[in-house]
C-alpha cells in the first residue's frame, strides 16, 4: 500500500492529537466529520492550529455518501464512550467497507456488555470485508502491560488494577457518563442504580443492549481472553466521588458544590474457572489541584508484583496507541476484532504505511 487514507468522525479535544499524529506517521487525512454547527464547514487548521490540513470538517449526516466517494482506507471515531452511541457510525464503516477504530471504551471488548449490537457489527464488517476494533490508552496500560506482567509470573492469585484520570480531558459526554455535577441523591438514582440488581436481571440488560458497563468491564473480558481465563462471575459497583469544597467544571461550565459527585469509582470483579480473580478499579472525576492521573496493578502470587506510573499522559497515550493500531486494524482478519486477537502494539519508527502487509 502506498498510502493510508484516513477520515476523521469527532473533531473534540482527542481529535486534535490524532490527527496531528497521523498526518505526521505518513498518512493522508482526507475528510473529518463532527456534528456541532460551530466548527462544521471550517477549515480543520482553523479549528486546530497543530494540525497542518486544509481538509473542510464536515456535517456527520453526511456521512455515508461522502465515505462510499472518498473510499479511505480507515476512520478514527473519537466521540462517545458507550457503543450504543458509536453504533451507528459503525455500521456506517462497516456497510461501506471501510475499516474503523474507535476509541470507545465499551468497544474495547463489547462482547461482554452488548453481544447483539456487537455481533451484528461483526457480521456487517465480515460480509464488507473490513475490520471493526476498539483501542486507546486501556490497550496499553490495562492490558497488554498486563498481561506481559502476567507472563513473568510462577502463579498468579488475583490481579488487582486502579487507574484515575481527569473527565475534563475527554469532553462532556464522558463527564456526564460519570456522574460527574449530579447530586448524590441525583447519582443513586441515575448511575448506581443500574448496577443494584441480580445477576439474572444483568444478563437480561446485557442482551438487550441496555447494559452501562464501567470501563473496567470491558477491560476485565479483554484480560481473560488474553490470559486464556474464563469468567464465570462478573459484578460492577459504581461509587460517586466528591470534593471537600466547591469545584469549577470548564467541560459542564459549572461549579460542582462541596459533595456533589465530581465523577465516580467504577469496581469491577471477575471470578474465572481458573481461580483467578480480577478486581479492577477506574476513577473518572473533576480533579481538584492536588490531584493527578495514575495507574498501579498488583499481580498477587508468586511472586507479587506491583506496577505504579504516575502522571501518564492519558489523552496523547491514548490518541498515540489508536494511531499506531492503524497498521494492525488494515492488516487483521475481517470483522468486530478485539486488539487482544491483534498483534502486540509497536512502536512506529517508520511511515505508517510500511507496516501495512
Amino acid at each position: 500500500m502506498k498510502e493510508i487514507k484516513v477520515v476523521q468522525i469527532g473533531c473534540g479535544k482527542m481529535s486534535r492529537f490524532t490527527m496531528r499524529y497521523l498526518t505526521e506517521k505518513g498518512c493522508e487525512l482526507i475528510g473529518a466529520f463532527d456534528i456541532n454547527e460551530k466548527i462544521i464547514n471550517k477549515i480543520i487548521k482553523e479549528v486546530f492550529e497543530e494540525v497542518d490540513s486544509d481538509i473542510k470538517i464536515e456535517n456527520i449526516t453526511n456521512l455515508e455518501n461522502r465515505l462510499l466517494e472518498l473510499k479511505p482506507d480507515i476512520a478514527i471515531i473519537t466521540t462517545m464512550s458507550l457503543l450504543n452511541d458509536v453504533y451507528e457510525v459503525l455500521k456506517i464503516c462497516a456497510k461501506c467497507g471501510v475499516n474503523a477504530i474507535t476509541t470507545c471504551e465499551e468497544a474495547f471488548n463489547s462482547y461482554n456488555s452488548n453481544p447483539v449490537k456487537t455481533k451484528e457489527l461483526d457480521k456487517l464488517a465480515k460480509e464488507n470485508n473490513c475490520t471493526l476494533t476498539g483501542s486507546g490508552y486501556q490497550d496499553v496500560y490495562w492490558g497488554n502491560l498486563i498481561s506481559t506482567l502476567a507472563g513473568s509470573s510462577y502463579k498468579i492469585e488475583k490481579i488487582k488494577g486502579s487507574s484515575s484520570y481527569n473527565v475534563e480531558d475527554y469532553g462532556l459526554a464522558l463527564a456526564k457518563a460519570h456522574g460527574a455535577g449530579l447530586t448524590l441523591e441525583e447519582f443513586e438514582k441515575e448511575v448506581a442504580a443500574s448496577d443494584n440488581i441480580s445477576s439474572e436481571e444483568r444478563e437480561k440488560l446485557i442482551n438487550n443492549g441496555e447494559f452501562l458497563p464501567s470501563y473496567m468491564w470491558n477491560v476485565n473480558g479483554w484480560l481473560a481472553s488474553k490470559l486464556n481465563l474464563h469468567i464465570i462471575n462478573q459484578t460492577q459497583k459504581c461509587i460517586p466521588t466528591t470534593c471537600s469544597h466547591d469545584i469549577h467544571s470548564d467541560t459542564l461550565n459549572m461549579d460542582v458544590k462541596k459533595g456533589m459527585a465530581t465523577g465516580m469509582s467504577a469496581v469491577v470483579t471477575s471470578e474465572t474457572e481458573e481461580g483467578i480473580l480480577i478486581e479492577t478499579e477506574c476513577i473518572g472525576k473533576i480533579y481538584a489541584k492536588e490531584d493527578f492521573d495514575k495507574n498501579e496493578w498488583t499481580l498477587f502470587g508468586e511472586p507479587n508484583t506491583t506496577l505504579i506510573i504516575n502522571h501518564p499522559q492519558t489523552v496523547e497515550l491514548t490518541c498515540a496507541t489508536v494511531v499506531n493500531r492503524i497498521p494492525d486494524v488494515i492488516n487483521s482478519k475481517p470483522g468486530f476484532i478485539l486488539t487482544c486477537e491483534m498483534d502486540e502494539l509497536k512502536y512506529i519508527t517508520k511511515s505508517l504505511p510500511k507496516y501495512v502487509k
